[in-house]
């Protein structure tokens, strides 16, 4: 029987991705194991392996084509010894033609720890029949697949079960699926609940979703514009950080860290880092720079402060046994949060290389869904553009994040004697779900300590 092969889900909260490139033809053998097309998603570009051994068939949408819904059919391939022609006509329906964006729609957010799917995913599963049916009969108020025990940890939680994402046959919504949409904090109400009051006199619709974008589009003089259509990744940037915004009840804290002494260890390891021999000359081993020394320190003052190396659920705080710190990283047109895993254990010089080489595979657009979901803290740095604070948004499921301005030169009081020192400034926000004011405070307290000694994050 021909063997259709769809889109596969390549994170727990892809609904859609790029067809960018097919790397085989229709005729072509192949066997379980080959990559045979890559995916791009809103945040990586990644490989897709085949599961079963036979010909390709019919390649049913063609490289090039944009948003295209996960199970959804992309090619068909014959089995061993059956006909090619027949396999490709009775694999199954043409996929539908990739329409056009639709309007941004809260997205999931990723969940802490998540199983996450491997970059290279093998799909040879049948046509997803069902995939958008009712499981049971017409009583079932959930209008997808799901387990009877998925909808019963839904209906548990107070989840509204259509908002997730399935990893099940045919995209199946899964008790997994259900347990990462809790850890995450992305539950929504259940369809039962009653909507909140609008203000009186306002539109319930205009409450609920703001102005149209042809009334947004009226207030601007035609011609004036042009419209960029947003992307994947815009799109994943707007629901998240909506949703983080709208849930979290967060906080910030401020201190001022004097750096000179961290400035004056950076310049002794960088100069005598060892050196190795390329065709380009002597490149030295590492080079250190001034945010691998904040990564490290933020790690180090959560593992000191352990109460706030934590993440929200509904039923109970999870306590991450290491400091995973991702790191905000500016990309053409939008923002990725690398992690480093484990950052209190490595030294200086494998955060520094382990960080050039996550920035670097982020703006090719090459990272794997495991090195950016998850985290259990972020640190976001605009020092090197001149802004002297600012704060950030927390990247759920996480419940803190440190924001660092630039370096000035500002008069300090040493042993009562007025100098010219170095200051950083150093902003938290925190989820007060999680962490309380004295918390926070604890942990940027340990945080500054480690910044103004940094000889501690050597020993």
């Amino acid at each position: 029987m021909p063997i259709n092969i769809t889109m596969p889900a390549l994170s727990p909260t892809m609904e859609e991705g790029n067809l960018s490139k097919w790397l085989v033809k229709e005729g072509d053998k192949v066997k379980s194991g080959d990559v045979i097309a890559e995916i791009e998603t809103d945040k990586a570009t990644m490989e897709v392996e085949a599961v079963d051994e036979g010909t390709v068939a019919k390649i049913v949408v063609p490289a090039g084509t944009e948003s295209v819904k996960v199970n959804a059919l992309i090619a068909i391939l014959a089995a061993d010894g059956e006909d090619v022609s027949a396999a490709a006509a009775g694999g199954g329906a043409s996929a539908p033609k990739a329409e056009a964006a639709p309007a941004p729609k809260a997205e999931a957010a990723p969940a802490a720890n998540a199983e996450i799917a491997s970059p290279r995913v093998g799909n040879g599963v049948k046509e997803n029949k069902g995939g958008a049916q009712r499981a049971s009969g017409d009583d079932d108020p959930y209008p997808l697949a799901a387990s009877p025990l998925a909808r019963r940890l839904a209906r548990e939680a107070g989840i509204d079960i259509r908002s997730v994402s399935g990893s099940g046959p045919h995209g199946r919504v899964i008790k997994r699926d259900i347990e990462l949409f809790v850890v995450s904090g992305a539950a929504k109400a259940a369809p039962a609940a009653a909507p909140q009051a609008a203000p009186a006199g306002a539109p319930a619709s205009a409450v609920a979703k703001g102005p149209s974008d042809e009334a947004v589009l009226k207030l601007f003089g035609e011609g004036s514009y042009e419209l960029l259509p947003h992307d994947g990744m815009r799109k994943t940037i707007a629901a998240r950080l909506t949703e983080s915004t709208q849930t979290v009840p967060s906080y910030t804290i401020s201190m001022d860290c004097e750096i000179d002494a961290l400035l004056k260890l950076r310049a002794e390891i960088n100069a005598s880092a060892p050196v190795t021999k390329t065709e380009k000359g002597e490149v030295p081993a590492f080079k250190l720079s001034v945010n691998d020394f904040i990564i490290k320190a933020m790690a180090l003052a959560l593992r000191d402060v352990p109460m706030a190396n934590a993440s929200w659920t509904s039923t109970a705080r999870v306590l991450h046994k290491n400091a995973d710190v991702g790191v905000a990283v500016s990309i053409p047109d939008g923002l990725i949060t690398p992690i480093v895993r484990k950052a209190e254990t490595k030294t200086l010089s494998v955060i520094s290389n382990e960080v050039k080489d996550l920035a670097k595979r982020a703006r090719d657009k090459k990272l794997k869904p495991e090195e950016y979901q998850g985290g259990t803290t972020s640190v976001s740095n605009l020092g090197m553009y001149g802004v002297s604070s600012f704060t950030s948004i927390i990247n759920l499921p996480q419940a803190s994040i440190v924001s660092i301005g630039a370096g000035v030169e500002k008069p300090v009081v040493r042993n009562g004697k007025i100098e010219v020192g170095n200051v950083m400034t150093a902003t938290f926000a925190f989820d007060h779900r999680v962490i309380d004011g004295a918390l926070g405070a604890e942990l940027a307290s340990a945080f500054k300590r480690y910044i103004e000694n940094p000889m501690a994050m050597l020993v």
